[in-house]
């Protein structure tokens, strides 16, 4: 009897010391899930510093076309309006999950080109993005402010695909991104209607380019030699 009194003891033992092992290591697991994510949130979310000097000095390339062009898109009547191709860089990204146009488009990204791509104009620049708009502050302009709006824009991008869309994603502000579609205007059966600016010189409502991105890369431009 004593000695199976002894066995059950050793049994509810093994059993707590089985408990705090597995106890232990989820907590383990969670402690490094937990690292990880801060890691990634921190080292993703940084920012690139080119440094001084144009990265991106060419005006965006806007091609007209000989016949507007027609297609459906998540069922939306998408009209081509112009052929578009830009390189610039990234001075703001933003993230949109629920408003109206999220579900074509769930990146703003505020370029700049020219004198908006160098270090040290930007550094006297606060930039911001909101509500679909890009903002912009200065207590002394290092440039005419003239030049500012026709070098700069917020660009609600519809990616073509999930390779696009991935790749938008994974802008960050700094970076250069060189990328090809049309401007268009969207339309859905609901009453739904968003259409393209088709100049740089516009601003306030209606002055953002609406592009479907064909194709994009992404560049570092600190890593160029």
């Amino acid at each position: 009897m004593c000695g199976a009194q002894a066995l059950q003891r050793a049994a509810r033992r093994l059993k707590a010391c089985s408990r705090w092992a597995v106890k232990t290591q989820v907590q383990q697991l969670v402690i490094i899930l937990v690292a990880a994510i801060g890691v990634h949130l921190y080292w993703g979310g940084r920012s690139i510093d080119p440094g001084p000097g144009q990265v991106a000095p060419r005006n965006p390339i806007q091609r007209d076309l000989h016949a507007k062009r027609h297609f459906d898109f998540k069922g939306y009547q998408m009209t081509s309006l112009a052929e578009f191709d830009v390189e610039a860089r990234v001075l703001s990204t933003k993230r949109y999950r629920y408003d109206a146009s999220a579900e074509l488009s769930p990146v703003d990204l505020a370029l700049g080109w020219g004198p908006m791509s160098d270090g040290e104009v930007l550094d006297d620049i606060d930039i911001s993005q909101s509500g679909r708009f890009y903002h912009w502050s200065t207590n002394d302009p290092p440039i005419p402010t003239g030049q500012i709006g026709r070098h700069s824009a917020n660009m609600h991008l519809i990616p073509a695909d999930a390779s696009v869309e991935a790749a938008l994603h994974d802008v960050k502000r700094g970076h250069v991104v060189r990328f090809t579609g049309d401007l268009v205007k969207a339309e859905h059966p609901d009453g739904f209607r968003w259409k393209s600016s088709l100049t740089r010189r516009d601003a306030g409502g209606g002055a953002c380019e609406i592009v479907f991105v064909r194709r994009i890369e992404v560049f570092d431009p600190s890593a160029r030699s």
